[in-house]
């Protein structure tokens, strides 16, 4: 927010919500689930413990990073943004005077705002969305023949 500091631009904040998605779909995943994760069929059965550690590791570091990174480095970005474009009024003081200096930093940071609204809301929605394909992921049946 313009008069304080933004909720999802906290890194404990993030992490919390991607904790809270990997031991939703990590306890509520099926046994075909976690199965086709260790042991997948169909694959050479050389190459199965690798792909049980790199499909392990997907499911419990990467998926739950990615979608802590991606939500603070997107709310991150637009606030460092916005307030480099406030930062114009005490740079250019001098060379537009205090009124254009001020004023080019308020309809800039005005309508940089206004993007990071929709930003804001496109990051809540892609989380949710992810976070609901992990989930949806962990619980549907899986049958043995693909």
């Amino acid at each position: 927010t313009p008069l304080g500091f933004n909720v999802t631009g906290q890194l404990a904040v993030t992490a919390c919500l991607a904790i809270f998605t990997l031991i939703i779909y990590s306890v509520s995943g099926t046994k075909g689930y976690w199965m086709h994760m260790i042991w997948m069929p169909g694959v050479p059965v050389l190459i199965r413990p690798v792909l049980a550690i790199i499909e392990l590791a997907g499911a419990l570091l990467i998926k739950p990073f990615s979608l802590l990174v991606r939500l603070f480095a997107n709310i991150s970005a637009g606030h460092i943004v916005v307030m480099s474009l406030i930062a114009i009024m005490f740079t250019l003081k001098e060379s537009l005077g205090v009124v254009g200096a001020t004023g080019l930093s308020l309809v800039l940071s005005f309508f940089i705002t206004l993007i990071e609204v929709l930003v804001a809301f496109l990051q809540a929605y892609i989380f949710t969305m992810l976070s609901a394909l992990f989930i949806g992921m962990a619980v549907e049946d899986h049958a043995e023949a693909h």
